[in-house]
Parts: C-alpha cells; structure tokens; sequence
C-alpha cells in the first residue's frame, strides 16, 4: 500500500483507505479501565470483607468500578493513581451505606414499651434458669484440673494446644478432660 498521497506529495491516508474506528479513543480507555479493574480488584475485594458483610462485598466492589468507570465524564481511566481515587470512593461508598443502613434501621426500631413485659414465658425462664443451675452443678463436681481446663476452653476461648503447653500435659489428655467434662454436662441436662 502507498501512503504517498500523489497530488500533495506528503504522506497520508489515500482515498480508498479505511479509516480507524470512530471510538478509537473510547476503546482505549475501556481497555484502561478494564486493566484497572483487573488489577485492584482484589485489593477492593478485601477491603470490603473488613469492613462490609460478605453477602454485600460483590455488589459493593462492582458500584466502585461502576463510579469509576463513569467519573469525570468518561475520562477516568486517565487518573494517575487509581488505587488512591478506589479506595477514597470505596471509602465514601461505606459512609454511604452506613448512613443509609442507619436510616433503615430506625425506621424498623421497635422501642420495648409495657406491651412488650409480658412476652416472655415465665415457664420457659424458669426452665432455662434450672438447665444452668444444674449445668453449674455438674462443673463444680468435676475434678479440679477437669475443671479448669473446661473453664480454660469455653470461657477463656483457649485453644487445646495452649492449654496443653499451661498445663504441662499432652492435647490429647486435654481432649479426654474436655471429653470427660461435656458428658457430665450432658448427664446433668438430661435429668430432669
């Protein structure tokens, strides 16, 4: 193909030849922020988790690269540092959803006036009240170490190796003392 345009001498585009799409420009710029969102992606992905409930993390992520897509009037892929311009809008998208969340939630605000005393079922207090009692029992009636490693686990939230390293003794000796500890309980729930 000739770029010499004959009648001018100069190089250029000859009659017959195609020229670039219209969008050109527009088809970088979604190729840029496609690019964007590729790479800061996950990074949005867990700031969300942090700080938003998993079932929103998805959507919130999307409405980010939504705004940022449309931001300054198509001209955001020429931001120079998109993952400060992300995570700002991220940022005010959670002030948002808070404000909003925080609308929500008044609106469905049930204040507990006299209507709401009675609800609950003295039986059922009552029966709660004895299973704790004899829960009680039972811990109080198991071997001083059975006890405190109990105490250690479910109180405490240790875990079976660390508790084992306290004590001086083997996970699996802190496993039977648990065992030995959540059958007592079990008996002591069961009579009645």
């Amino acid at each position: 193909m000739d770029f010499e345009n004959k009648d001018s001498g100069r190089a250029g585009i000859a009659g017959g030849d195609p020229l670039p799409p219209g969008d050109w420009e527009q088809s970088g710029r979604a190729a840029r922020i496609e690019a964007i969102y590729t790479e800061h992606h996950p990074q949005l992905t867990r700031f969300f988790k942090r700080r938003a409930p998993t079932q929103d993390v998805g959507d919130l992520v999307q409405e980010v690269f939504s705004r940022f897509a449309s931001a300054r009037g198509g001209l955001a892929a020429l931001v120079e540092r998109p993952s400060a311009y992300l995570v700002k809008s991220a940022r005010m998208l959670l002030a948002e959803y808070a404000r909003a969340d925080g609308r929500h939630h008044r609106d469905r605000h049930d204040s507990f006036g006299d209507e709401h005393q009675g609800a609950v079922d003295p039986q059922d207090v009552l029966e709660a009240r004895d299973v704790l009692r004899r829960a009680e029992r039972a811990i109080s009636r198991l071997s001083p170490l059975t006890r405190e490693i109990f105490l250690m686990h479910r109180f405490d939230g240790l875990r079976y190796p660390e508790i084992a390293q306290i004590k001086g003794i083997s996970v699996k000796t802190v496993e039977s003392h648990m065992t030995k500890a959540l059958a007592a309980i079990k008996r002591a729930r069961g009579r009645q």
